[in-house]
Order: structure tokens, then C-alpha cells, then sequence
């Protein structure tokens, strides 16, 4: 499951919405939460920087990967995924995103927009034997929520 603050989804389709028709793109970061959860603590948008037809296909600047990697040093925070819009699409993994899977363990989330509307963010993972993706389910949080649940979990007796 990914759980993730509703304005950071707000902030990702308005950023699908606005890219529309090309493709937009950028970083979640966060941290692990339990076997089977990951919890969203910071999005980073991205110009996407692709060399190929921007309608379907995006590259995140390396730069805003290198900074990003370099803000969670020393914390409990990693880059735990990357999202982009499906432009006239749907909001599932194409053949194209498959094939630049390069990194398995990083989430997808895809944003399908028509017409310059965005359709809620689905969240994917690569399968083990990388024949394709498994969806997971996408949580909106209320920030003050997670907060909450932080402190509330690392509070000692």
C-alpha cells in the first residue's frame, strides 16, 4: 500500500493537468512503514527532459534526482518512486514503462488525463520476474495524520 498526504495527489494531478498533452514527471520520496506500506513524505516535480515524443514518454531531470538523493542523506527517507501522466492514456503501465523499469523496487504512479482532466493516481510495482507490474493500492493521508501516527508509533512507554 502507498500511503500518501491527499495535497501531494492534489499537487501530482494538477501537475498532470497542466503538462497535458505531454507527459509530466517527477520523484516521491518517503520511507518504509510496516511490511507492505510506504509512506509518501515529499514530492519533487521534474521538467520532463525526454529525447523522445514527450506524449508518451518522460525522463526526470538528474539533477533533481542528485539533489533529491542528496537532501534524504543521513535520514530515514529514500526515493521510493516516481510519477508521470498518461496523456489521451490510461492510468496503467505501458509497454514503454516496462521496458524502462530499470529499477524495480521504485513505485509507479500514473496519471491517465483526457481532455486536460486528470483521473485519480493508481500506484504500481515492477513483478519479481519483471514480465510486467501489480498495482497497490494508493492511500490519501491527512499530513497531521501521518504525523501523528509517527510520533505515536516511536513514543516510548
Amino acid at each position: 500500500m502507498l500511503l500518501v498526504p491527499a495535497t501531494f495527489l492534489t499537487a501530482i494531478t494538477k501537475a498532470a493537468e497542466a503538462a497535458w498533452p505531454r507527459e509530466c514527471c517527477g520523484l516521491l520520496a518517503g520511507r518504509d512503514h510496516g511490511q507492505d506500506t510506504i509512506v509518501v513524505t515529499r514530492v519533487k516535480p521534474s521538467e520532463n527532459l525526454t529525447t523522445g515524443e514527450a506524449e508518451d514518454s518522460f525522463e526526470v531531470d538528474p539533477q533533481v534526482r542528485f539533489d533529491l538523493m542528496r537532501a534524504l542523506e543521513h535520514t530515514d527517507k529514500r526515493i521510493v518512486g516516481h510519477y508521470h501522466s498518461h496523456p489521451n492514456g490510461r492510468a496503467e503501465p505501458s509497454a514503454t514503462d516496462l521496458a524502462k523499469a530499470y529499477e524495480p523496487d521504485l513505485i509507479w504512479v500514473i496519471v491517465a488525463v483526457a481532455g486536460g482532466r486528470a483521473a485519480p493516481p493508481r500506484a504500481f510495482v515492477v513483478k519479481a520476474d519483471k514480465s510486467g507490474f501489480d498495482e497497490i493500492a494508493v492511500t490519501p493521508t491527512n499530513q497531521a495524520d501521518m504525523t501523528a501516527k509517527k510520533e505515536k508509533g516511536s513514543a516510548r512507554p
